[in-house]
């Protein structure tokens, strides 16, 4: 059992280099909506939120101190790799969208899954990089049942910024609420709502099993894209592999930060600056993963600006290029999608024009501190 956000281990890791947050030149990507209650109620012509206690709630005095370290127990090391509690045989189906990337499972319920099943969901999600997981149970259980099972998989984390059921500021909300045009002033500087990013990459232990699950959605669009951050990796040369091994980039909380407060929003704890591995290696998998995203990598430590901002833009348009290593998840009612933030980006769509309510919660529980092993060529 992972420890909570507030009561944490303390281990030694050592302390990020100073770095003077004036000199970021990076670009944070909001999509922000608008939060009307009224509409949520249902008192303009939609019809109320399906599940109220879910909606969005921010405290201006919900404070925060800084994220003490944790160990983190990677339970995927002890799965057994044929999957017997998770898929068993003649009762589960599963369907996978491309052959690097992406699953669609039936068959099984996650919220009864045994320690035995969940050491095996830890290993096939990042196997699979994306899973999404039919007819679950998750949006008829309490709050803290949720939790409680979420927790088996790492500290989790409190999002510093964004809107939480009350009570419960554990859980990130995707809300964008029923009448919501705002999309249309960000189309109005715009051509695409695409943002590829890897959940809160600035903190000094980023998230890696995670789980969303949906609420309400539109009837067609609000999809989300995933791309698979390994086979990204394995698809440059060898040459350019070995390059990138020992660089580190600096990735910020700061424009996140900066963001909510220009709106008036909430900053639960002060933003961080860390640096993490290029390419981090997954402890499970022993994968090979890019790890720098255009939402919150800002630069190479110890490179030039225009060497800097060369390599990393190359990097996000392989990323964001990369179809054919790429996968789709299409929205279901009672769906519970499972990433491993460790080895995948995602982007979230904005393509709906019916004013219909997208609303999904995260749980988001923290690993390891990201590490790289010695590059092999392969």
């Amino acid at each position: 059992m992972a420890p909570a956000a507030v009561e944490t281990q303390t281990v030694v890791i050592p302390e990020t280099s100073a770095f003077k947050t004036s000199i970021l030149t990076g670009q944070y990507k909001e999509l922000a909506p608008k939060f009307d209650p009224e509409a949520e109620s249902g008192l303009k012509g939609y019809q109320a939120a399906k599940y109220p206690h879910y909606l969005p709630t921010w405290d201006p005095n919900e404070k925060y101190p800084p994220l003490e370290p944790f160990e983190h127990y990677e339970h995927g090391k002890d799965a057994d790799p044929t999957y017997p509690n998770l898929l068993p045989k003649g009762q589960v189906t599963v369907t996978h969208l491309t052959p690097t990337i992406g699953s669609e499972v039936r068959g099984i319920q996650l919220s009864k899954l045994s320690n035995a099943g969940k050491d095996e969901l830890a290993r096939f999600v990042a196997e699979r990089k994306v899973v999404a997981f039919r007819d679950q149970d998750f949006v008829d259980l309490p709050i803290e049942q949720l939790l409680e099972f979420g927790s088996y998989f790492g500290r989790h984390h409190i999002h510093p910024t964004s809107g939480a059921p009350k009570g419960f500021p554990e859980i990130h909300l995707v809300h964008r609420g029923a009448g919501d045009n705002t999309i249309d002033q960000y189309f109005a500087n715009r051509t695409s709502t695409v943002a590829w990013h890897s959940d809160v990459s600035y903190e000094r232990q980023p998230p890696g099993t995670t789980f969303l699950y949906v609420l309400e959605k539109p009837e067609a669009g609000g999809d989300t894209l995933f791309v698979d951050a390994v086979e990204a990796y394995k698809r440059l040369s060898p040459a350019f592999r070995q390059r990138l091994h020992g660089l580190k980039a600096r990735h910020s909380a700061v424009e996140q930060a900066n963001a909510s407060r220009a709106r008036g929003g909430i900053v639960r704890r002060e933003p961080v600056i860390n640096e993490h591995p290029i390419v981090r290696t997954h402890p499970a998998t022993g994968e090979k993963a890019l790890f720098v995203n255009p939402q919150f990598t800002r630069d190479i430590v110890g490179l030039k600006k225009e060497e800097s901002e060369a390599i990393l833009k190359f990097l996000y348009d392989h990323l964001a290029y990369g179809a054919d290593f790429q996968a789709r998840i299409k929205w279901e009612e009672r769906t519970v999608v499972v990433w491993d933030n460790r080895v995948t980006q995602h982007s979230a769509l904005v393509d709906w024009k019916d004013g219909a309510r997208r609303h999904l919660a995260r749980i988001t529980p923290q690993a390891e501190v990201p590490f790289e092993t010695p590059f092999e060529e392969e």
